[in-house]
């Protein structure tokens, strides 16, 4: 793979909530230059719901010669608001490429599942409850896909208004993109049980010339919870989750801590991706701030388990990775974050 890279969440807003609370801009540069210097990445997606936010991390990330792919992710929003924090950002994203920094932006990510108006559903909860029901979405399919790419249209348009660089979008497979409009064709891809005996061949068409045209293609998001079993559930693993209006509060049940399948699975994912073809892959992700490490007490308090994250969140006890920045980084590592940093460094 010619880009070796990991989302950074910068934080998920819903409702004028923001799921990260913890955003320091001295965290935020040690956090970047760890994605370079001990996972090897030579490339980092900036995810969030905050402008302001994708920015900094944003600059950061080109000073520190990380390929940057911008990459507003909005829940919830209409299709005019939608319209509004793209041509937002992408005149950020744009400010930043002039300064010579390498950047694609991504408008948006599974729109069709996070925002309202492509699926039915009052809620995210209630589309992606939909892809549990084989039929339901052979039922939509024609539909959800019209009204994806009729939207897309409209976004990129917007966005080349001000953007001059390479512009791309986060899909799911459901949406049946036309990536005719886009530089590179990008998909949001997880093995579950279902797929894994037919995932390698799957990810080798995803890269034949009859279907890219010619377009790189990306993995903008795949990895797996830390639980046992969440590999086989794929993009899935939260579905173990109790949620308020603040965000995840305990799990449904008890689970078994189970860092190695982590690593175990994003190493594999890796090489197919490696083997198939694909030119950019970016791990889901970094670190989850509202997915907090709690080792003791109620073990349907570990939300830990249900992250994709890399690194462990500690509640009020800061982690340290190597001995010389105590109190700085409120995070541990897992053994997927070994794994990432030494299939980037040897590949």
């Amino acid at each position: 793979m010619r880009i070796k890279g990991i989302s950074y969440d910068t934080g998920f807003v819903r409702g004028g909530v923001c799921s990260r609370k913890r955003f320091e801009p001295e965290l935020v540069r040690e956090e970047l230059r760890i994605i370079r210097d001990d996972l090897h990445c030579n490339a980092v997606r900036i995810m969030g719901g905050d402008p302001d936010r994708i920015e900094l991390a944003a600059g950061f990330a080109a000073e520190l010669g990380l390929d940057i792919w911008y990459s507003p992710y909005p829940l919830e929003l209409a299709q005019e608001e939608l319209l509004e924090l793209f041509a937002d950002c992408a005149r950020r994203a744009e400010r930043l490429r002039r300064t010579g920094a390498e950047v694609v932006f991504l408008t948006g990510a599974e729109l069709s599942l996070m925002n309202p108006g492509f699926l039915p559903g009052d809620s995210t909860d209630e589309r992606i409850a939909l892809l549990a029901r084989p039929e339901a979405v052979r039922e939509h399919l024609g539909a959800v896909s019209g009204r994806v790419n009729a939207f897309l249209r409209t976004a990129v348009a917007t966005v080349r208004t001000h953007f001059g660089g390479p512009v791309s979008y986060a899909a799911v497979p459901l949406e049946r993109v036309d990536w005719e409009p886009f530089d590179l064709i990008s998909l949001d891809l997880y093995r579950d049980a279902t797929t894994a005996d037919r995932f390698a061949d799957g990810v080798r068409g995803l890269t034949g010339q009859e279907t890219t045209g010619g377009k790189p293609v990306a993995v903008t998001e795949f990895g797996s919870a830390t639980y046992r079993g969440a590999g086989d559930r794929g993009a899935m693993g939260l579905e173990i989750v109790e949620y308020d209006a603040d965000g995840p509060v305990r799990l449904t049940g008890v689970h078994e801590r189970d860092e190695a399948g982590q690593a175990a699975y994003v190493r594999e994912l890796l090489a197919a991706f490696d083997a198939g073809g694909i030119d950019a892959a970016f791990v889901f992700t970094f670190a989850l701030y509202d997915f907090v490490h709690r080792p003791d007490g109620d073990p349907r308090e570990d939300l830990d388990l249900a992250s994709y994250g890399l690194v462990k969140v500690g509640e009020d006890r800061p982690g340290d990775l190597d001995g010389n920045r105590p109190g700085l980084l409120p995070w541990e590592p897992k053994e997927a974050f070994a794994a990432v940093g030494e299939y980037y460094r040897t590949h």
